[in-house]
């Protein structure tokens, strides 16, 4: 039996929602092979997933915060495959800085890039980064920086940090940045379609949560849109108009541009990088789950990618999920035989996620109990 869920997203860890399960059917079918491998889609969640499932370690260092002070913030290294993980919201994230307090002008993703150098310098040769929650629309010019390239205006001076200030970009000197990369593969977990300038992009659709207002929004897309130009010039890669350019501020756009970077769906790179597909072989039943199984599920969401790839070898798929509210066309649509919630009946959310250990576990017994009363 393969266990392969996403985390409860503010109670339980993909890892630990897995023991749940596995104690919960181990009490019905005691003999069975358990196969537990964590989750994720590409955001929050990706590093601890990925780090579990390949038997990696976190790795803390001092980088630049969004505001330019400094934050503690791991990477995960994977040294069997050589991979490092990063994730943008632990040292560039919207989180880090106090509610009502960002500048969307100034914020630097300075700190992910110093996490891929650390990786970098770990031993990685093949990073990949999760960009979800970042406070930044600097189009990973902060990150690209700490790996070596130059950002310079008319006069061969260093911009100052932040998205504002491209719009006096002259010249970008990726020597450095390219000597740094020879050999590495950077792949971004992306999964918006937003390019990088225009009434739909980095900045227009993400800025104002961001604290950018309707003035600050517009310089924020003409300086990107001057760094795509200026970005073009040098590498002969446009990403004005590329899905997914405008993802992270521009973060992807900006890796793509000049350090050549990847940009994937988020669920396929881990799955990918999981060999999930490795992990089905021989599979009698499939066992998914996420904090809120919902419509949303069906865009790409984890639950929705292992019952995909079970679905596609003939393995049935049941989910545990800490709240459903799928109907059962969307379930049989995602390829999910059933699905329960772990909340009972009068329990409130915040009460059924401190108890969300002993409810998963419940709940998995109980689905054992079903599915054993319908091999008899």
């Amino acid at each position: 039996m393969v266990i392969a869920p996403d985390k409860f997203k503010g109670s339980l860890r993909g890892i630990e929602v897995a023991r749940a399960i596995e104690a919960g059917f181990r009490r019905v079918f005691p003999d069975a092979t358990y196969d537990l491998i964590p989750v994720a889609d590409g955001g929050d969640g990706t590093l601890d997933a990925l780090v579990t499932s390949l038997h990696g370690t976190e790795i803390e260092e001092t980088v630049t915060g969004p505001d330019g002070k400094p934050v503690r913030a791991a990477y995960g290294l994977i040294d069997a495959h050589s991979l490092g993980v990063v994730e943008m919201a632990r040292a560039s994230g919207l989180a880090l800085v106090a509610p009502g307090t960002n500048d969307a002008m100034t914020s630097t993703s300075r700190g992910t890039g110093e996490l891929i150098a650390a990786a970098l310098k770990a031993g990685a040769r093949r990073v990949i980064v999760a960009i979800g929650g970042s406070a930044t629309n600097d189009a990973g010019v902060g990150a690209l920086r700490a790996l070596g390239a130059r950002f310079l205006d008319a006069d061969a001076e260093e911009l100052p940090p932040g998205g504002a200030a491209l719009i006096r970009l002259r010249h970008i000197d990726t020597g450095d940045l390219e000597a740094r990369l020879a050999g590495v593969t950077i792949e971004i977990a992306c999964d918006v379609k937003n390019p990088l300038v225009g009434p739909n992009g980095a900045s227009a659709i993400y800025g104002p949560q961001k604290g950018a207002s309707p003035a600050e929004v517009a310089e924020l897309d003409a300086a990107l849109t001057q760094f795509a130009m200026v970005a073009a010039k040098t590498t002969g890669v446009d990403v004005r108009d590329v899905p997914g350019a405008g993802a992270a501020g521009g973060f992807g756009g900006g890796f793509l541009a000049l350090a050549g970077a990847q940009l994937r769906p988020g669920a396929d790179l881990v799955f990918d990088v999981l060999h999930f597909a490795d992990h089905l072989t021989g599979a009698d039943l499939v066992v998914t789950g996420e904090g809120r199984l919902d419509k949303q599920t069906l865009s790409g969401k984890a639950p929705y990618a292992v019952a995909q790839a079970a679905r596609a070898r003939g393995i049935p798929v049941v989910a545990i999920a800490g709240t459903v509210t799928t109907t059962p066309d969307e379930l049989e649509e995602m390829g999910i035989r059933e699905a329960v919630a772990i909340e009972p009946q009068g329990m409130s959310i915040q009460e059924s996620m401190r108890h969300a250990a002993s409810l998963t576990e419940d709940a998995a017994f109980n689905l054992a109990k079903r599915l054993r009363e319908d091999m008899k």
